[in-house]
C-alpha cells in the first residue's frame, strides 16, 4: 500500500502511462506492447533530482552505493546473457524533459528489439558498448542471482564485494514458501532454477524483519 511506501522513501510517485499526458499516450497506442517499458521512462521526468539511479523492483541493494552518483548517464552494468548490451535493472542517469521526449519519440518510430525497456535503451544509447568504459558498472553492481551458476569460480573469487543482486526470471523471492520456524525457503535448494539460496534467504529475512511488521501496522 502506498501509505507504507511513504514511510519508508521521501517521495512516492503514481505513475500512469495512459494519464500522462498526450505523448505518452500517442506512443502507448502506436506500441501497445511496450506499456511497461513506456511506464518506466517515466523516470526521466523526475527533473526535480539532478541525477538518479534507476533500480528495478526485484533488486536488493546490499551495501552503500552512494559512489553510484559519481557516474554519468548511462552507465549500467553489462547484461550476463548478451555482454555488449547493459542490463537496464540498474542505470545511473540524468532526468531530462528533453531526453524523455527524444526517448518517446525512439520508442513510437523504433520500437524495442526486445519487446521490453532493455531493448529500447540499449538501440538509444548505442554508445554504451565501445565508447566510455567508466560507464560500465562493474557486475558486483547489478550481479544477476541466475548467473551465479553460469561462472561459479568468479562467484567463489568476487561474490562476497556483490553490492545489488537482481533476481532475474520469472521466479521471484515472493513466489518463493517462506518456513518462519527454519528460517529459510522450502522446497529443493539444490535445483539449479533456484537462485542463490543465500540472496533468496537475505530478501526474506529482510521481508519478515523490516516490511511486514509495517504492513500489519
Amino acid at each position: 500500500p502506498r501509505r507504507v511506501l511513504e514511510k519508508v522513501f521521501d517521495e512516492v510517485i503514481l505513475v500512469n502511462v495512459l494519464d500522462s499526458g498526450d505523448s505518452a499516450h500517442l506512443a502507448l497506442m502506436k506500441r501497445p506492447e511496450l506499456g511497461v517499458t513506456l511506464t518506466k521512462l517515466h523516470c526521466w521526468e523526475l527533473t526535480q533530482f539532478s541525477k538518479c539511479v534507476f533500480m528495478d523492483a526485484d533488486t536488493m541493494v546490499l551495501s552503500n552505493i552512494d559512489e553510484l552518483f559519481e557516474r554519468e548517464e548511462l552507465s549500467a552494468a553489462p547484461d550476463p546473457g548478451w555482454p555488449d548490451c547493459f542490463n537496464s535493472g540498474v542505470f545511473v542517469y540524468r532526468p531530462s524533459i528533453e531526453t524523455y521526449s527524444q526517448l518517446l519519440q525512439f520508442a513510437t518510430e523504433k520500437g524495442s528489439f526486445d519487446g521490453a525497456d532493455q531493448g529500447l535503451l540499449n538501440t538509444f544509447f548505442s554508445s554504451w558498448a565501445t565508447t566510455d568504459m567508466s560507464k560500465h558498472l562493474p557486475f558486483i553492481y547489478n550481479l544477476s542471482s541466475t548467473s551465479v551458476y553460469s561462472y561459479l569460480p568468479a562467484f567463489k573469487a568476487f561474490g562476497a564485494n556483490t553490492k545489488v543482486v537482481h533476481f532475474l526470471g520469472s521466479t521471484k523471492p515472493w513466489n518463493y514458501t517462506y518456513d518462519s520456524r527454519t528460517k529459510s525457503i522450502k522446497g529443493d535448494m539444490d535445483d539449479p532454477k533456484i537462485v542463490h539460496p543465500e540472496f533468496l534467504n537475505m530478501w526474506w529475512d529482510t521481508y519478515i524483519a523490516d516490511v511486514l511488521p509495517l504492513l500489519e501496522q
